[in-house]
């Protein structure tokens, strides 16, 4: 396979140390002069597993993760910054910055905490989701544009409907290129998705996009599949909120939340 073939496989390439440059599949679905925060998800978590990694820092589980965008995500070059804030041996803290040009877009949280043996007492678990092998893909380019939404295989259970939707994603494309991406990192880059499958209004009339996203695990997550059962409110004063229950192939693995900043679009103010 040749450089150029490899990018085209994956979502991003390593262009320095700690930057990055988006290829086609990593194109927006609200405007696609920008980067879709989906697959950019992942790589924060990328980068963070990897910074752990080389420091030597203690082998825990990432139990939850936020992310805040900060501004536009333009489709350019940038670069992550990765710091234990608050380490520790079996709790800690580690903060990702993501800068384009100088200029913060993307700032992430994540706790990590020791792993024990607790089967004994888990419990209080929702049902799981049927296999996605018995359900058919959903073009999801008919209700978005961009490299991104292109790049995915989406299977819904059931019908959607407007404000909720129960579905599958996957995707053939690599999260970096020639680079191995465990399966957290895998998982995490589908998630963002969920506020793009259960649409309360069509999105060439109203924009709904999410200002971050909060994820809490209490168990890591296995591919290849992202397990999304999302539920989708509008309240009555601009503001939204995406719901979301996260699977794998073994069950529910935690949840998610998207705020979400409601308004018409420019053509359609009155």
């Amino acid at each position: 396979m040749t450089d150029a073939t490899a990018h085209e496989s994956s979502y991003f390439r390593r262009s320095g140390a700690h930057s990055f440059v988006p290829t086609r599949h990593a194109g927006g679905a609200w405007d696609l002069t920008e980067q879709h925060f989906s697959p950019l998800g992942g790589l924060i978590v990328h980068e963070i597993e990897r910074a752990r990694a080389q420091q030597g820092r203690p082998a825990l589980a990432m139990s939850r993760i936020s992310f805040d965008i900060l501004g536009r995500i333009a489709f350019e070059e940038f670069d992550i910054h990765v710091e234990v804030t608050r380490p520790g041996r079996t709790i800690e803290l580690v903060e990702a910055t993501v800068t384009i040009a100088g200029r913060s877009v993307v700032g992430a949280r994540a706790w990590f905490l020791r792993s024990d043996d607790t089967a004994g007492v888990a419990g209080g678990e929702p049902d799981r989701l049927p296999h996605p092998d018995a359900l058919r893909s959903w073009p999801l380019t008919s209700v978005w544009s961009g490299g991104y939404i292109d790049s995915i295989d989406v299977r819904p259970v059931g019908v959607p409907q407007p404000g909720r939707t129960t579905a599958w994603v996957a995707t053939p494309v690599d999260l970096v290129a020639d680079e191995d991406t465990t399966p957290l990192a895998a998982y995490i880059a589908l998630v963002d998705t969920a506020n793009g499958i259960a649409v309360r209004q069509d999105p060439t009339k109203w924009m709904f996009p999410n200002l971050d996203l909060t994820i809490h695990l209490y168990r890591g997550p296995e591919g290849p599949w992202t397990g999304l059962d999302t539920s989708v409110v509008f309240g009555h004063t601009a503001q939204g909120l995406t719901s979301t229950t996260l699977h794998d192939l073994h069950g529910p693995v935690g949840s998610a939340q998207q705020t979400l900043t409601l308004r018409p679009q420019p053509d359609q103010r009155p």
